[in-house]
């Protein structure tokens, strides 16, 4: 099938996927309200095969060390995925299904999937990477950039809620260095440790609550921009593929889901 943009339905909601941008949802509606920022680099982008950044792009499987382009420099970030053009595999009313193929510079073989299903109440987004020939360490996660306001609204804009367990210590480098600490009030780009699942409740005072859930235990809060905040669940901490690696295996794949749902307030 084509990577044309597909729109999925349900009640009044309204989700547009792009697969020809990097397997992204590109908009989420609710009531004709957009959630999400516009753009072609925002929305909500998988990140795989990994999640944040890498240390100068290099992580090792055993006795060999990969290198990844430096795209955010000094080291590299946020996966290969999201620079691709994905393939739709199928599309029902409120839901499609989308492949990518790893392929150079990610020195290993794999198939990502990501299925997207919309509902009146919640959108569901699950991504698995698949391998049929050498195991390779591997991370998934979701990066999305949930407007700050809606409709250009004036005001304080939306609140985050969450508990958790702990705060991976961020270096100068922008990397974990390995220590947790108690959380720390924001403005965040970190990474947290949330053992029971993720759960972050954004809140848009008078308009909507959205949950952002997901059985993975590590979650990154970004809402240093002015115009949007992210939430993002993910199988490891950012440098995970060198920290905590997560192993594609022929007979294993890697699996993860996230849930964003929502009710009117």
């Amino acid at each position: 099938m084509s990577n044309e943009p597909i729109t999925l339905t349900a009640g009044d909601a309204e989700a547009t996927v792009l697969p020809g941008n990097g397997g992204r949802i590109g908009g989420l509606r609710v009531g004709g309200t957009e959630l999400l920022r516009q753009g072609e680099r925002y929305g909500c982008f998988p990140m795989v095969p990994w999640c944040g950044r890498i240390r100068e792009g290099r992580f090792s499987d055993g006795a060999v060390v990969h290198r990844m382009p430096l795209n955010s420099p000094p080291h590299a970030i946020h996966g290969t995925a999201r620079d691709a053009a994905w393939r739709t595999a199928r599309v029902s009313g409120n839901e499609a299904v989308l492949t990518y193929d790893l392929v150079d510079p990610w020195p290993y073989s794999g198939r990502v999937t990501q299925v997207v299903a919309l509902a009146e109440d919640a959108l569901t987004l699950t991504m698995s990477v698949e391998t049929y020939e050498s195991s390779f360490p591997a991370q998934i996660g979701w990066h999305p950039w949930f407007n700050r306001t809606l409709d250009g609204a004036d005001g304080t804009g939306v609140e985050i809620a969450f508990d958790p367990a702990w705060q991976e210590e961020r270096g100068d480098d922008h990397l974990p260095t390995g220590n947790r600490v108690d959380p720390k009030p924001g403005p965040w780009d970190d990474c947290f440790g949330m053992p029971d699942g993720v759960d972050v409740t954004l809140t848009w005072p008078g308009r909507l609550e959205l949950k952002v859930s997901s059985r993975e235990q590590w979650v990154v809060v970004y809402d240093e921009q002015e115009a949007a905040v992210c939430v993002e669940p993910q199988t490891g901490p950012p440098n995970g593929l060198n920290t905590l690696p997560r192993l594609v295996t022929p007979l294993e794949p890697l699996e993860a889901t996230t849930t964003w749902a929502w009710r009117r307030l």
